[in-house]
């Protein structure tokens, strides 16, 4: 249960976000365009960022720079 800890990880870079326009899932409550957001894992499709909410939350790629 890798993901229990990722909270207090160590942060592995930062990235932008440069949209919220999604075509099934509605981000734009947990992701602000512009913002930055720490990077706490990274997978092949998706990122794991400390969102809006405060907590991790897994995102695709394409919401960021």
């Amino acid at each position: 249960m890798i993901h229990t800890d990722w909270l207090e990880k160590e942060t592995v870079r930062t990235v932008m976000c440069k949209h919220t326009d999604a075509e099934k899932f509605l981000v734009s409550n947990v992701l602000t365009p512009g913002q930055q957001y720490d990077v706490k894992n990274e997978t092949e499709e998706f990122l794991f960022v400390v969102d809006n909410t405060g907590k991790v939350g897994g995102y695709y790629k394409t919401y960021f720079e």
